[in-house]
């Protein structure tokens, strides 16, 4: 892409985009399609009309828009059902013995009796809770699983 001068380089372009969603010193891996966009069309308005960008950087930066877009919806997909298969996976465990390290970090050792989620509003997370008797272990540290 041709410059006409100091703003319209891609770097002040960035930091420009940076700059009015608030996102100054960000890597490149936090940027959004949002981001993109806006520094899309900063180079389109600051380019050099006698040299335009030519139209195979158009159709490959229009490309990476869809693939930037299909890479997180993947990834929301996929954490939809890693979370999905956790419930499923701590469901099957009621009735059965298992070992692990209870929230208060003492062994607990016992029958499954419920199960419970709780989520987190500040970090939109899901957490699957293994109940035996009165003590409460995430499922991630159970340590054995007895079906006898």
């Amino acid at each position: 892409m041709s410059q006409i001068g100091q703003p319209a380089t891609s770097g002040a372009a960035a930091q420009q985009s940076a700059g009015t969603t608030g996102q100054s010193g960000a890597s490149y891996n936090e940027l959004d399609i949002d981001d993109f966009l806006k520094l899309l069309i900063s180079e389109l308005q600051n380019q050099d009309p006698l040299d335009p960008m030519d139209n195979s950087e158009m159709v490959q930066q229009i490309g990476q828009i869809r693939e930037i877009g299909a890479t997180d919806e993947l990834t929301k997909t996929l954490s939809t059902l890693s979370s999905s298969q956790e419930l499923v996976t701590a469901s099957s465990l009621i009735g059965k013995s298992v070992e692990g390290l209870a929230e208060d970090s003492s062994a607990v050792d016992g029958i499954v009796d419920r199960i419970t989620v709780e989520t987190s509003d500040e970090n939109a997370t899901r957490t699957v809770k293994v109940h035996v008797g009165g003590k409460t272990m995430d499922i991630k540290n159970i340590r054995e699983i007895q079906t006898g």
